[in-house]
């Protein structure tokens, strides 16, 4: 049998015109996880090969494997990055218990994977006992910890990590919920690392944050190159930065006291991205000095007007990166077309609503779409709450932001009337002439896009991996059409829409690459989901979330309770069935409704 497999791996090899000698070379060259997933399929050598020479994986959902799987095949991984809940989670749309536990992966790491240098948890549940037992049996040789929007654990499992993993070069914690304790945590890094680069504990609750522990890392770790903290004041970070030499980014900090008091602030001189919270007008000549060398401004939670947006903006002539909100305005954007030609990313969040748009002018529309779209070609990223649209303004996106990759558009309710619906032609023109496109969002009212539109996005959009849709379409009729196209859709959301949960199931069995499929908002047949086993087969994952009553906080911090729509999530799973159900969650058994 040995020998016949030799003969195999020979054969094959001989098939492919490539030796086994030239193809141990070439292997570990091959980087990028579409080539390498498409040359496993090559042969059994190929796989063979693949296995022990992958570096990185990326897992995009904890529940299509399993922790033996993964250590069967790739044995020798040095990076890995494993996602939890949905996406819908980032907005508090999935059960805080939905799962994503980190647990067993956490053991089999610290068992069997003796290479791994990093690793990063995405929106998943992790335990302090999970950082206790990580930071012993990987704590000497763990450059990169990432807890992404993680939950569930305290300051008492960060005391493993500073405490154990020396060699880090990156701590991540951004957006996770830390129940905290004291800031020994931080003292531990301070006083055992030497090699720091990234430190990021921004938008946390981790206040316990002593100045001169912050200082200390500095001065110990040269090569510290970006910090994101909390909102502590930024006149006790003077020592900060005065020792971090080489500080290229920052992020946080408040501003408490009197305006003039912050001419003593000195920025360190590598500084090129920045993002100051609450930071106001007064506050804002501190950044004039080095406004021009910036690459990167994160403006969403300063205190800015449009005015203060066009003012900034116009001193940032070499901006790569703005991350603000829509009170920016149209004149905003102008100002930023005219002036930040090397513009790559762009992201618009939606302002609060009780702050009113005082200024008129602080209202994002078409205007200042297409004032952007033809100003800044270099375009890559642009994700924007809007106001106002037209096809006009989106079929201008597409004749001029040529290298945009990745495109999210959300239109507002604010206004009663908008001024060009459908945007059926508008679409098809900016994906048509986005041929680089590979993430899509679209979220409308209803009447924004009809069946027509609905099936342009599916024949317009091959290249598309993700995409969102809200509150699209008329019809089954027209989700059908979309579901025509898209030949590379991986992973589609949707919310709001009007299809039948017979529509969505015929939908999946024609979108032939997905891989994932989320839905909150739709028109349920019955409680048990029956018309969706259309869609069931093997390796395929089917799960609802009823409708439920849920308590969120509104635009002024009050709490109030919503009603939450039922939800699907459809996903292929190698390992099964999971068996970590929540109440909140119920699986669909073919064997069980059938």
């Amino acid at each position: 049998m040995e020998d016949n497999e030799n003969k195999f791996n020979k054969t094959m090899t001989s098939y492919t015109g490539m030796s086994d000698v030239v193809l141990d070379r070439v292997m570990p060259y091959i980087h990028d996880p579409k080539d390498r997933d498409a040359v496993s399929l090559v042969c059994r050598r190929w796989y063979e090969l693949d296995a022990l020479t992958r570096k990185h994986i990326t897992i995009a959902l904890c529940y299509t494997t399993s922790p033996d799987r993964l250590r069967r095949r790739f044995q020798h991984l040095e990076s890995l990055k494993l996602k939890g809940k949905p996406r819908a989670a980032m907005f508090n749309l999935i059960p805080e218990d939905w799962g994503g536990y980190v647990t067993p992966w956490v053991k089999e790491i610290a068992e069997n994977f003796n290479c791994l240098k990093s690793v990063h948890f995405r929106r998943m549940i992790v335990k302090d006992s999970d950082l206790e037992i990580l930071a012993r049996s990987r704590g000497k040789v763990l450059h990169v910890l990432k807890l992404d929007r993680c939950s569930g654990f305290s300051t008492d499992g960060l005391l493993h990590v500073g405490r154990l993993c020396r060699q880090l070069r990156t701590l991540f914690l951004e957006e996770s919920t830390i129940i905290e304790k004291d800031g020994q945590w931080l003292h531990e890094i301070a006083i055992n690392n030497l090699v720091l680069e990234t430190l990021n504990f921004y938008m946390t609750d981790l206040a316990k944050v002593s100045f001169k522990d912050l200082e200390l890392i500095a001065r110990n770790c040269r090569n510290l190159a970006s910090v994101k903290i909390n909102d502590c004041e930024i006149l006790g970070l003077v020592g900060f930065f005065r020792a971090a030499a080489v500080l290229e980014e920052f992020c946080g900090g408040s501003f408490n006291d009197q305006p003039d008091k912050y001419t003593a602030v000195s920025f360190p001189p590598k500084l090129c991205r920045l993002g100051l919270t609450y930071m106001g007008k007064n506050e804002m000549p501190i950044v004039f000095p080095f406004a021009s060398v910036l690459k990167k401004l994160d403006l969403l939670y300063a205190l800015l007007d449009t005015e203060d947006h066009c003012s900034l903006i116009q001193r940032c002539p070499n901006l790569e990166v703005l991350e603000t909100r829509n009170v920016i305005g149209d004149r905003g954007l102008e100002v930023l077309a005219q002036s930040c030609k090397r513009l790559k990313r762009l992201r618009i969040e939606r302002g609060a609503d009780e702050q009113g748009m005082e200024d008129e002018e602080g209202v994002v529309s078409q205007r200042g779409l297409m004032a952007l779209a033809q100003g800044c070609l270099e375009l890559e990223y642009m994700a924007v709450y809007v106001s106002d649209i037209t096809n006009a303004s989106l079929e201008c996106i597409g004749t001029y932001s040529k290298n945009l990759c990745d495109f999210r558009l959300v239109l507002l309710d604010q206004e009663e009337r908008i001024t060009d619906l459908p945007l059926d032609n508008g679409v098809r023109a900016l994906l048509r002439g986005c041929e680089k496109l590979r993430r899509f969002a679209l979220y409308l009212r209803p009447g924004g896009l009809t069946d027509v539109g609905l099936g342009y996005i599916g024949q317009y959009s091959p290249n598309v991996r993700w995409m969102l849709l809200g509150c699209v379409g008329e019809s089954d009729a027209g989700l059908l059409e979309f579901s025509k196209g898209c030949l590379s859709l991986q992973k589609l959301e949707m919310r709001g829409c009007c299809f039948s949960e017979r529509g969505l199931a015929a939908a999946v069995m024609q979108l032939t690459s997905l891989r994932y499929l989320w839905v909150q908002g739709y028109r349920a047949s019955s409680e048990s989901g029956r018309d969706l086993l259309t869609m069931a087969r093997p390796f395929w994952n089917i799960e609802l979330i009823p409708a439920r009553r849920v308590v969120m906080t509104n635009q002024v911090g009050e709490d109030v309770v919503v009603e939450s729509p039922a939800h699907i999530l459809a996903y292929y799973s190698l390992a099964g069935p999971r068996s970590d159900f929540p109440d909140t969650v119920i699986p669909l058994d073919p064997l069980v409704v059938g």
